[in-house]
């Protein structure tokens, strides 16, 4: 079970940290206006505190392996909210990237 609820809040912090960033991207690059700016700082806010929910109590170690989740989740929203085509080396190195973070965080450790 340990596995699976940090993979769940690997998820959630993705969703917050790149939803914010893109609800900000919207709402001033794409003239959404202010709402979407305030959105994405109280989802950016927001993916702060998710961190603190690991089990691991290194923040080094969580911050880490979630970049390559940060990774492979940003190339996925863009293929989702933007219609980004991910070629075979985007997937290939999003993979990469998740097997590293498997390794920072999921290695047998004493």
């Amino acid at each position: 079970m340990g596995i699976a609820r940090s993979a769940g809040l690997f998820v959630l912090a993705a969703v917050l940290e790149i939803g914010g960033a893109w609800l900000v991207w919207q709402g001033f690059r794409e003239s959404r206006g202010w709402v979407w700016i305030g959105a994405g700082v109280l989802a950016l806010g927001a993916y702060g505190f998710v961190a603190t929910f690991q089990p691991d109590g290194e923040f080094g170690r969580v911050l880490a392996a979630y970049g390559g989740v940060f990774v492979a989740g940003s190339i996925a929203w863009g293929a989702v909210a933007d219609g980004y085509r991910p070629d075979r080396w985007d997937v290939a190195g999003a993979l990469v990237c998740l097997m590293g973070m498997a390794l920072i965080m999921y290695a047998p450790r004493r």
